[in-house]
């Protein structure tokens, strides 16, 4: 085995492993769309065509409730 064919063999493993990497990060980009808040981000995917100062915003805080320093705002008691 010369080293042009090991090289082959090389770059077809290298590029499989590749591939087979790329489809794991897409299933698992699909299967867990939200994060640990319970958040989808993928509603935030039109915000770039969306964002002139009169449309309405991704997601509404309500004013009434007022976190206090360090804590955080879980969007569904809201």
């Amino acid at each position: 085995m010369g080293l042009a064919e090991f090289q082959a063999y090389g770059y077809f493993i290298l590029i499989a492993i590749l591939v087979i990497a790329l489809y794991a990060y897409i299933y698992h980009l699909y299967t867990a769309r939200k994060d640990v808040d319970g958040h989808d981000y993928e509603e935030y995917a039109n915000l770039a065509l969306h964002d002139d100062i009169t449309d309405t915003p991704v997601s509404a805080i309500s004013k009434d409730k007022v976190p206090f320093e360090g804590e955080k705002i879980n969007r569904r008691d809201i």
